[in-house]
């Protein structure tokens, strides 16, 4: 069976990196925006520092739409912005802009719940000690719940792979798209379990680092 697999060498790696390259994009999008609009979410939540139901209605809404959207119609639904943002609705940088847009949405829920979770006294503590809103937020928010957003980032990435495991409809490539076209349209089996062990491997390896990871950072 190595001998049969090996044959396909090049298209596996140049898959494995097609996953990557989609992923990564989507990961950086999740931290860059997605942390910020989760932030923003707990601070225009009830009872907190900022408090406004209005603005906190209208972005919880938009975060609940694009949570809600099957990914692959989100994929067709965006195709058009898609072009206006990177020139083609084809390719693995196309493919990368509706996974962005999901990771976003996605991973900023997770840190709303993170926060949440923070004890209402270390915001107090911190207040009284004269900490301005962005101190309150990374010197004491962030890393009270640094174990939860290390967690909430990995369920993510694991997420981010299992999407982009359809990107091959608009020509994103990736190990998805490897499967059918190798594995599934050829009617080669032993493709298709090479490539299942391959993401079962990969999902394994993230969550035992995350898992890892988010011990050492919790110290309560």
């Amino acid at each position: 069976m190595i001998e049969y697999i090996m044959q396909y060498e090049s298209e596996i790696w140049k898959a494995i990196g097609e996953t990557f390259a989609m992923v990564g994009i989507s990961i950086i999008a999740a931290i860059l925006i997605g942390l910020p609009v989760g932030t923003y979410l707990y601070l225009l939540g009830k009872g907190q520092l900022y408090e406004n139901r209005w603005l906190y209605g209208v972005l919880n809404m938009i975060v609940n739409i694009v949570r809600s959207f099957p990914f692959l119609l989100l994929v067709v639904f965006l195709i058009p912005f898609t072009r206006i943002v990177v020139g083609t609705a084809l390719g693995t940088l196309a493919a990368s802009v509706p996974l962005s847009i999901m990771a976003i949405a996605y991973y900023s829920r997770l840190v709303e719940q993170s926060l949440l979770e923070v004890p209402r006294g270390v915001i107090e503590s911190a207040s009284s000690m004269g900490a301005s809103t962005f101190q309150i937020i990374v010197k004491f928010m962030y890393v009270e719940a640094r174990s939860g957003l290390t967690l909430g980032l990995t369920t993510s990435i694991i997420s981010f792979i299992s999407y982009s495991t359809v990107m091959g409809i608009v020509g994103g490539g990736g190990i998805g798209d490897f499967a059918i076209r190798y594995g599934y349209q050829r009617f080669e089996t032993k493709i298709m379990v090479f490539t299942i062990i391959i993401m079962i491997i990969l999902v394994q390896l993230i969550q035992f680092t995350g898992s890892y990871i988010s011990r050492r950072l919790d110290k309560r």
